[in-house]
């Protein structure tokens, strides 16, 4: 097998970072001679925040507004996590990235750069709805208060979807839409469908 890129994008709790696991996992299980390589930007942002410089001081006064962060500050965490972690003969897993179509162009300039060839965004598709549930289900300190819940929401439709359609008319990537309001089991086995299909 070829390496793979994957770019997983969806609503806030839509299950993400459970099905890059579960697709990590199934890649390692196959053996194909290729690494795998996860970049997660959410965990690298948490991390930042925690710290204690006049940059994660102001990051945290962003996400305490709920607010979208700056794309240079999102380029800037999965950009130096590629540097450091492609090698060249490895299957990449993207989280977290991108959330705007600005950071989508750069993240394209970045895969063709490591040449990382047909890259498929896997978008979980869910319901407002359904991700406001799973993000108070989920409890996280960043998705409490209900006004930071709604306009966690909101970005995806103002700056994610963009993104993605944007990826959809680029022939360098391939879309593959999965409907995420089913069971976890469910969700992985038509992710594995979709990206084999072909």
């Amino acid at each position: 097998m070829l390496p793979m890129t994957f770019i997983f994008v969806g609503r806030s709790g839509c299950g993400k970072g459970t099905q890059i696991e579960l697709l990590k996992k199934y890649l390692e299980e196959k053996n194909s001679g290729c690494s795998v390589v996860l970049i997660e930007t959410g965990g690298r942002f948490r991390s930042f925040i925690a710290g204690d410089s006049y940059a994660s001081d102001l990051s945290k006064e962003i996400m305490e507004k709920g607010e979208l962060q700056p794309e240079f500050l999102a380029v800037l965490m999965w950009s130096e996590e590629m540097i450091d972690k492609i090698k060249g003969n490895e299957h990449l897993l993207i989280d977290g990235a991108p959330r705007r179509l600005r950071e989508a162009m750069v993240l394209d300039t970045a895969l063709r750069f490591f040449k990382k060839e047909q890259p498929i965004v896997v978008h979980l598709d869910v319901s407002s709805e359904w991700s406001k549930e799973r993000l108070r289900d989920r409890g996280r300190k960043d998705d409490i208060g209900e006004e930071e819940v709604k306009k966690r929401l909101a970005w995806f439709d103002t700056e994610v979807k963009p993104a993605i359609d944007w990826f959809r008319e680029e022939p360098y990537y391939r879309v593959v839409d999965i409907n995420g309001e089913q069971t976890i089991e469910e969700v992985h086995r038509d992710i594995v469908s979709a990206i084999f299909s072909f």
